[in-house]
């Protein structure tokens, strides 16, 4: 059995050099090759760079692959001073096309900012019967001549599923195995297959893996798993996977041997081979129909652990109601369960926060929600049972969980504790009775001509400020009614606040970081809801968004417009990464959406 002598992958080491060395970036080639042999044309570069670009002439010659790259360090050590030097080298593989003479052009790379560009590189090609007597010809014998092959039984791709039999949002992995029985030198292009119609979570594989010994069909062959990926499918019926392609270069015996210091030795050619992986179609079952009230999407096996802070607490002090969800399946596509808050409870945004290890069966670990309620007024208040259910994989039947029914008794808090403009300061207002005595004898008059208390001007002393009072006081009560109606001031705020967030999910954007955009339009456009129909965050849903829309006179296409906005951003959290001028459309959408919506309601308002 023929040992391997390389690992599958070659790693691509980069090491810092010495910031004060002068840079030099320097081409080579065999200066004659032979047609249709592969040749080496490697850059040498003594400082760290990146960005290297081959000319863009290279007419004659074909890439197979490149580049690999390596580093070599030397230190020495001269009367004391130690001096070290250090070069990185870019090495393609290439192959002459036709006979002639061709120069290859100059090669770009930038170090520190700045670019630098290599000697140009004259070859030429000849054929195999002009190879003088005791020359190779510029190449390496182990890459000459030979008419090797490799068969399809030779190395392969294998696609292969822990389960094709499953029902829909069932979690189960697909392997991409590499099977061989010849040493892997290099790797050229990869396109693995999309996974459309489902959601993807990766497996991490080590990164230096060694090769394992597996009979496949009768054969022994050395194995390697390429990509390791969890898929949860989003739909019924028969989704197929299909076919991806790789690029693989192979060390194979040419069928020539030659004679070296420690005897007759095969000479190994390097072949390229495209390997396409083997379509899998899988056969997604259906949810049972008699799904209850309140299940939201959980498939596989779990634990339900509500907690609450406190049940006995002040207006206007805060309250914390924790889910955990604990268990094995998709754990990250499980939606929120519904819960009743009593509406005199002021209600934030939940906390989602998952900590899951990827398994074959699915999402493995926990995923705790937490909601920060305030209560506004004192009373006693009910959240009622919250129910979490799921389907269950090993009964195949539903099952409810639930927590116990909260009471919540509710003290007179500090009214300085709240908002201005969602608190109404309701405290009891006693009246005091003062009794003055009666003064007795003989009243003294005075003339009003004599004194400056009675004068006109002394009146005006009293009547300008207490004019001027009562203006404030009227101003300041109708301010103080209008910031007390929590309704109303949110109605107003609603599209600067989605704008804030909108802002936040800009910024999102423009770092590429998918998952938080599409979370920041969600609560953006939630959030905007919530505030302009003043529905709590809580009992808010499509259904009943769309119902009071169109109540507030808003057209349907606008208003199925924001419904393919949340679907979309609902789908895009967990598919495969979408483009970035996907998600500049739908940034544009949603700010659009929002805007059209402020007029109609205005233009509907004003009517």
């Amino acid at each position: 059995m023929l040992q391997f002598k390389n690992i599958l992958i070659v790693s691509l080491v980069v090491f810092a050099f010495t910031a004060h060395a002068q840079v030099t970036f320097r081409a080579s080639a065999p200066a004659t090759v032979v047609k249709g042999q592969q040749f080496r044309l490697t850059y040498t570069l003594n400082k760290e760079g990146k960005d290297l670009r081959l000319p863009s002439n290279m007419n004659g010659f074909e890439i197979l692959f490149g580049p690999s790259v390596s580093t070599s360090y030397s230190q020495q050590t001269i009367n004391g001073k130690t001096t070290s030097e250090s070069s990185v080298s870019y090495t393609y593989i290439l192959v002459a096309d036709k006979e002639g003479t061709y120069t290859i052009g100059p090669a770009s790379v930038k170090v520190d900012g700045a670019t630098y560009t290599s000697n140009p590189v004259q070859i030429k090609v000849i054929s195999e019967e002009n190879i003088p007597k005791g020359q190779s010809g510029g190449g390496n014998p182990s890459t000459r001549g030979g008419s090797a092959t490799l068969s399809s039984n030779d190395a392969f791709i294998r696609a292969i599923v822990s389960k094709n039999n499953i029902y829909e949002q069932e979690g189960f992995t697909v392997t991409f195995r590499l099977y061989t029985t010849y040493n892997v030198t290099d790797l050229g292009k990869i396109q693995f297959p999309e996974f459309d119609g489902f959601m993807v979570e990766e497996v991490d594989l080590p990164a230096n893996q060694q090769m394992q010994i597996e009979n496949f069909n009768g054969r022994n062959y050395y194995t390697a798993d390429l990509r390791k990926t969890l898929l949860f499918p989003q739909r019924s019926g028969k989704i197929t996977i299909p076919s991806g392609r790789i690029e693989m270069v192979f060390s194979v015996p040419s069928g020539r041997r030659i004679e070296s210091f420690f005897g007759s030795q095969e000479v190994m050619v390097d072949v390229k081979k495209a390997l396409v992986t083997n379509p899998v179609t899988i056969d997604v079952k259906p949810l049972p129909a008699d799904k209850p009230e309140s299940f939201t999407g959980a498939v596989g096996q779990f634990t339900f652990h509500p907690t609450i802070s406190t049940q006995q607490t002040r207006a206007n002090e805060p309250i914390t109601l924790t889910l955990e969800i604990r268990g094995t399946g998709n754990l990250k596509l499980i939606q929120n369960p519904k819960i009743e808050f009593p509406s005199n409870f002021e209600v934030y945004d939940p906390t989602v926060d998952n900590k899951v290890q990827i398994t074959s069966n699915g999402l493995s670990g926990t995923k705790k929600i937490q909601y920060l309620v305030i209560p506004r007024y004192e009373g006693k208040y009910t959240i009622p049972a919250i129910e979490f259910s799921y389907f269950d994989l090993s009964t195949r039947a539903y099952k409810i969980l639930k927590s116990p029914e909260y009471s919540i008794e509710v003290a007179k808090g500090d009214p300085s504790k709240a908002n201005a403009s969602s608190y109404i300061n309701q405290q009891n207002v006693k009246v005091e009775d003062d009794i003055r005595f009666l003064k007795i004898g003989q009243p003294t008059f005075y003339s009003k001509n004599e004194f400056f208390v009675g004068s006109f001007v002394y009146w005006l002393w009293y009547i300008i400020p207490l004019a001027l009072f009562i203006s404030l006081y009227v101003v300041y009560r109708k301010q103080a009614e209008q910031n007390a109606n929590v309704a109303l001031m949110r109605n107003r705020q609603a599209n600067k606040v989605a704008a804030k967030r909108l802002k936040m999910a800009d910024k999102f954007l423009k770092e590429h970081r998918k998952e938080e955009f599409y979370d920041e339009v969600l609560r953006a456009l939630w959030g905007y809801f919530s505030d302009k129909l003043s529905i709590p965050l809580a009992q808010l849903s499509r259904e009943n968004v769309g119902a009071e829309l169109s109540k507030q006179g808003v057209e349907e296409s606008l208003i199925t417009t924001f419904m393919q906005i949340l679907d979309a951003c609902e789908f895009a959290r967990y598919a495969p990464a979408e483009a970035d001028h996907a998600m500049d459309q739908l940034y544009d959408k949603t700010i659009e959406a929002i805007g059209k919506m402020e007029n109609q309601l205005k233009t509907n308002g004003k009517k």
